[in-house]
């Protein structure tokens, strides 16, 4: 089994005061609270979105209503960027899982920003191929992973194990319903797994959330 992907590790020489002051009115910085929705599904996708603090979550719901969640967004890292590619229409909602403070950048903008800010461009280069390689990383665990590894995965990510940073010890609490979406499982398994994870002391419930152990990185290493 491969070791997770390190996301992009260039946001620490990105200061986003220092870009908002070059871009003018096409960027501002923006304030969400958390389970407070960023965008529907659906909205116009005329704006970029960095995230300078809080998670951001990511959904898509099918016309029967079955919601799956894409992914999360976390401190340094860009999302809503379909509009930049000719995407008319936003494919799926972003909802802040905690409070949130956002630099939002209009799409005409962000164009021009990447053509004359080589720092940003250099970043926002690296996290749509770091986020390429998760997207297939996802598809194969799904195809050949077992939904333990995936679970256990997926709690990794959420600990932003594989960056720069030091990852965060504790997480804040996610619903078995979250997990199993996005570890493509069922919320049975999902607590199942949960309370094996916890019994060998790789996941500890604490009053702010789920703290993750390193430890838990050997269910994802093993064959």
């Amino acid at each position: 089994m491969r070791a997770l992907t390190t996301l992009v590790g260039t946001n620490q020489d990105f200061d986003p005061m220092t870009i908002l002051a070059t871009l003018g009115k096409g960027a501002k910085v923006v304030a969400f609270l958390k389970e407070q929705v960023i965008f529907f599904q659906g909205d116009p996708a005329d704006a970029v979105f960095f995230v300078q603090k809080g998670e951001i979550k990511l959904s898509v719901v099918s016309r029967f209503g079955k919601e799956a969640v894409l992914g999360i967004s976390h401190k340094g890292e860009f999302f809503g960027e379909g509009g930049l590619a000719g995407q008319p229409l936003r494919i799926g909602s972003a909802t802040a899982t905690i409070d949130c403070e956002l630099l939002q950048i209009d799409n005409e903008t962000m164009m021009l920003a990447l053509q004359r800010e080589p720092t940003l461009s250099d970043m926002f280069v690296a996290f749509l191929l770091a986020q390429n390689i998760r997207h297939h990383e996802a598809l194969v665990d799904q195809l050949f992973d077992t939904s333990e590894k995936r679970l256990a995965r997926v709690l990794l990510l959420l600990a932003q194990f594989g960056k720069e940073d030091t990852p965060k010890a504790v997480i804040p609490k996610v619903s078995q319903e979250t997990l199993a979406c996005m570890a493509c499982t069922t919320r049975a398994g999902v607590s199942f797994l949960m309370k094996k994870f916890r019994d060998s002391g790789f996941v500890v419930s604490t009053n702010n959330g789920l703290e993750i152990h390193n430890s838990l990185l050997s269910i994802v290493l093993h064959d």
